[in-house]
């Protein structure tokens, strides 16, 4: 008998599962559906099984990257996706519930991990994008945004989609000839070069990764804005520091998952700081669809150390007490599954360039991160929000209209 046998059988309802344990005997759980996947894995040590026993998420993830558990019948995704699919967020199941206790102490590991102080921020930034340009030009657009596309039409390509991401979140800066921009997190380059060529403003690019830094400035030469497009290596809140009221607009794209909770305030202050008087922000960051919780165990230790995807109600209450006024939240639904299941395909496409690139457990590590990155959002109480916040309460027209007409003419 499987030793995974009373988790599987509590979770495993709609979709097959079945496990083909060391010893040779399988066992099966749940039955045939429409719409669930049938997956079949084998395991070719019991230390395999008993990581899963002791973390779900963790032990499934390291014996699936040492070759302990294999996927003899469908892939990683929809393994993950099954397991997800049968305990999802939106009717209150979960694959664990904590006590009290528990929670207490998952919120603790999450607000030491996530301290971040400036040089542990590096760090953490180096950790997951100096890992070489080259393998993230594998799975991304062509123009390498590593967010949320947005698709508003379902037959659109991946670059479409980011296309239309970076025009909606134009439209929602309320943008006007002459301004100064600042793109805290601004990976390669690729939001702050299409700001400058949607309108005539000046943009100031930070990140804190020196891989992204080089080729973001390589493409702003090569775009025809290095005139008014600029990147610098530096912490946000060194740059408050030294730039106290410089910007009219603010875009933060896919940065503040790294602040950490212990942060939050921080950020909210130095941004707030940053702008004039009549400044505007936009946020754009993963985010929780019910109340704060943890990091896993398998993100902090292969993904993101440091990082934390808060929820909303965090969020805003630590924008309260720099006074920032929140004029407009979009929640991102399904956008970012459909964005992972893009990445996950190229990513499948690409098997040999990156095992050759890095290695065999890299790889099986990589899309373990992004198919269940693609069940949470699918699954999970994983969202994508667009925060609009300003400094003052006349700063943005009364009604959202200017959006829309923006956005049509951007597009």
């Amino acid at each position: 008998m499987s030793i995974l046998r009373p988790f599987l059988a509590r979770v495993i309802r709609h979709g097959q599962l079945t496990v083909l344990s060391p010893d040779g005997s399988s066992e099966s759980f749940g039955a045939p559906a429409a719409g669930y996947p049938e997956v079949t894995v084998r395991f070719t040590t019991r230390k395999g099984m008993r990581r899963i026993i002791l973390d779900p998420r963790l032990g499934a993830a390291e014996a699936f990257m040492d070759g302990e558990m294999e996927i003899v019948q469908g892939d990683i995704m929809e393994l993950i996706g099954l397991l997800r699919a049968n305990t999802p967020w939106d009717r209150g199941a979960k694959l664990k519930d904590k006590t009290a206790l528990g929670e207490w102490i998952e919120g603790m590991k999450t607000r030491l991990n996530s301290i971040n102080r400036r040089r542990s921020s590096r760090a953490n930034v180096a950790h997951h994008y100096d890992i070489g340009n080259d393998l993230y030009r594998l799975f991304l657009d062509s123009d390498m945004q590593y967010s949320c596309a947005y698709w508003p039409r379902p037959d659109m390509t991946l670059e479409e989609a980011q296309a239309a991401k970076k025009a909606h979140i134009a439209a929602k800066l309320a943008l006007a000839p002459g301004q100064r921009v600042l793109d805290i997190g601004c990976g390669w380059g690729g939001m702050a070069i299409a700001l400058a060529q949607l309108e005539r403003v000046e943009v100031l690019g930070i990140t804190l990764s020196e891989e992204q830094l080089a080729l973001a400035r390589e493409r702003a030469t090569a775009a025809g804005v290095a005139d008014r497009v600029r990147f610098e290596l530096i912490d946000y809140r060194d740059l408050a520091e030294r730039e106290v009221g410089g910007f009219d607009r603010i875009v933060s794209v896919g940065m503040f998952e790294h602040v950490g909770a212990a942060n939050f305030e921080t950020f909210f202050r130095a941004c707030a700081n940053l702008m004039t008087a009549e400044g505007v922000m936009l946020l754009h960051t993963i985010g929780r669809f019910g109340k704060p919780g943890a990091t896993d165990a398998f993100t902090r230790k292969y993904i993101f150390p440091g990082g934390y995807i808060p929820a909303l109600s965090e969020t805003v209450a630590a924008s309260e007490k720099s006074r920032l006024i929140v004029t407009d939240v979009e929640t991102l639904r399904l956008h970012y599954a459909r964005t992972l299941r893009q990445w996950y395909a190229r990513t499948l496409a690409h098997r040999d360039e990156i095992v050759a690139m890095m290695d065999e457990r890299f790889y099986r590590m990589w899309t373990f991160y992004l198919a269940g990155a693609t069940a949470a959002f699918e699954s999970g109480g994983m969202g994508n929000y667009q925060i609009q916040f300003a400094r003052s309460r006349h700063a943005l027209p009364l009604t959202r209209d200017y959006m829309a007409e923006a956005e049509g003419h951007y597009l």
